[in-house]
This record gives structure tokens, C-alpha cells and sequence, in this order.
């Protein structure tokens, strides 16, 4: 495992980190929309603010991690692996351990794994709400999705408050925890 920042990623880095979100999007149920030029273009204009952890085989990459360093904030956003490739829990190294580990070198306090997972809390990542903004044209259907978000936010904020109930932290320590 090794984690690169800025310069220290390569063309050859980012070609086949691409790859490897392609192999992502195409097996689980993605849609490519970013190009191979995009992370590119994003290395060059982001520069250490963008943190990329690779998993190598040899002298072969054969999985990445990007991650986008924000503020206080290490924020985990893609995955990706060889085809055909598989090591057992090399999807938590690279996307939540290294995360962590970057993050307490970085002094940043909180590391963001990203929306969704319930898998997440065996690896120390208790659920926080996620926000997005949209703007619906037709009248019905906005009337329809909020009456759906009203019912799901109530189910959304119970699920939630069950999970940080019966998780591993005490009263009043996971607000402070540098990767929570």
C-alpha cells in the first residue's frame, strides 16, 4: 500500500486508477461518467489536495483509492480494482484504514467515507446525514419526492440514532474522534 499526494502521482498512476474505475462502474451497477482525462485534468488543478492510496502487486498496481482533502476534512469519494482481482479486505486497507491512517498524519479530524454502507460500522464508521440539493421543474413529481423524503428523513434519523446507540463509542467521545 502506499499513499500518494500532488506530484507524486503519475500519468501512469492515474491511467490506471481509471481503470480501475471502470471496472467498478461496469460490475456494480455504475455509470462511468467521469473520463480518464478527468482525473487528470482534477490532479493537475488539485494538486496535494488530492490523495491517492494504490494497493501493489510487485511492480503493478492492482487497486486505488481517491480521496480529496478539504478543509479539516479527508473526504473518500472512488474505489477501484483489477479485473479478476481479489484480496481479502483490501477494499477496507485502501479505502477506510489508509484513510484513517492519512488523516491523523494530516491532522485533519474528520475522514468522510462517503453515503451509504452499512458495512462501514464494523470498520469504525458510525453514520452521519449527507445533504444534496435539487431542483425539480414539474410540480407533481417535487410534491411527490418531498412527501417520500418527509417519510424516509423520520426513518433515515431513527435507523440512525439506533446504529449510534448500540455503537462503540461512549457518550460525547465520537464528536471529538479525529477520524469520525
Amino acid at each position: 500500500m502506499k499513499r500518494l499526494r500532488g506530484h507524486e502521482i503519475k500519468a501512469s498512476h492515474w491511467d490506471s486508477f481509471y481503470k480501475f474505475y471502470r471496472n467498478t462502474t461496469d460490475n456494480k451497477w455504475g455509470s462511468p461518467y467521469l473520463t480518464k482525462d478527468f482525473f487528470h485534468i482534477m490532479a493537475s488543478k488539485m494538486g496535494d489536495q488530492v490523495l491517492l492510496v494504490i494497493a501493489e502487486e510487485g511492480d503493478e498496481l492492482v487497486a486505488g483509492a481517491l480521496n480529496l482533502i478539504g478543509g479539516d476534512t479527508l473526504f473518500g469519494r472512488l474505489w477501484g480494482c483489477r479485473p479478476q482481482t481479489y484480496y481479502p479486505s483490501l477494499h477496507f486497507e485502501a479505502c477506510y484504514y489508509q484513510a484513517m491512517e492519512a488523516a491523523i498524519e494530516l491532522n485533519l479530524k474528520t475522514v468522510e467515507a462517503g453515503a451509504q454502507g452499512e458495512h462501514k460500522i464494523q470498520r469504525g464508521y458510525l453514520p452521519v446525514a449527507t445533504y444534496s440539493c435539487h431542483y425539480l421543474m414539474d410540480e407533481g413529481f417535487k410534491r411527490a419526492i418531498q412527501d417520500f423524503l418527509y417519510r424516509e428523513s423520520a426513518q433515515v434519523k431513527l435507523v440512525m440514532k439506533l446504529l449510534h446507540d448500540s455503537g462503540p463509542f461512549k457518550e460525547g467521545i465520537h464528536q471529538n474522534h479525529p477520524c469520525i
